[in-house]
């Protein structure tokens, strides 16, 4: 996939990963369209950027999903990339008695399910496309569940299995399927697992993922992702450890 001449969706595209993303693309020639749920957010996000479109979007309510398909279709004709990027963590202890599950349901239904429906919802425009791509954006946490954020790992883990599957079925069609799996990241959404203090720039993402989406790269290993996959790949068991800080 070229870098330029694109247009393009972010979900949860006014902060972090998101927001470098599609600073980035907009730099590089393409018009981006980036979503959000908090409006004053939102229009500090645009107010930072050329060449974007910023809408109102909760990718959790079908109904606002309908609308921002039916809008695409009769504003954007041309979009053909859509980048999955909303997403919901919560960092506790499972011992707690926390009502884990709960957490787990939010955290399911926003990373996981709304991201197969709007990706559904999206399928049609994008197959009409000479040129498309989907991007879902997992983490390194699918590789090796992180007990501070168990739930939000799982779901992850659900994204990623997702990602390789579609990716085979839409193999022979104009839709290419890329993962972006981040490792911790110095953004507000880390903020209680130590993202500030340890995590990448979310800038560092963004450039990583450019280079990786040009080479037609699908699965993308960003930064400390990449030593956790050559150890998942091996051993499993030191994967986790090495996630989790566990020395053996």
């Amino acid at each position: 996939m070229n870098l330029s001449n694109h247009t393009v969706l972010i979900s949860g595209g006014t902060a972090g990963i998101g927001f470098e993303i599609a600073k980035l693309l907009t730099e590089k020639g393409n018009h981006v369209i980036i979503t959000g749920r908090d409006q004053k957010r939102l229009d500090e996000a645009v107010s930072k950027l050329d060449n974007v479109t910023g809408i109102l979007f909760d990718t959790t309510k079908e109904e606002e999903v309908d609308r921002l398909v039916s809008r695409i279709g009769a504003d954007f004709p041309s979009l053909n990339v859509v980048i999955n990027n909303a997403g919901l963590a919560y960092a506790y202890d499972v011992t707690a008695g926390l009502k884990s599950w709960e957490k787990a349901e939010q955290e399911m239904y926003t990373n996981y399910v709304s991201l197969i429906r709007l990706t559904e919802k999206m399928l049609p425009h994008l197959l009409k496309q000479e040129t498309a791509a989907l991007v879902n954006v997992s983490s390194v946490a699918a590789l090796a569940p992180h007990v501070a954020v168990l739930t939000y790992s799982a779901s992850k883990a659900a994204v990623h299995a997702y990602s390789e599957g579609l990716r085979l079925a839409l193999k022979d069609t104009s839709v290419k399927v890329f993962e972006l799996m981040p490792p911790l990241v110095n953004t507000e959404f880390s903020k209680e697992i130590g993202g500030q203090e340890n995590g990448i720039p979310a800038s560092q993402v963004a450039t990583e993922f450019a280079a990786a989406f040009e080479r037609n790269v699908y699965e993308i290993h960003v930064g400390a992702t990449a030593q956790i996959f050559g150890l998942a790949r091996t051993s499993p068991a030191t994967a986790f450890n090495a996630i989790n800080g566990v020395e053996v």
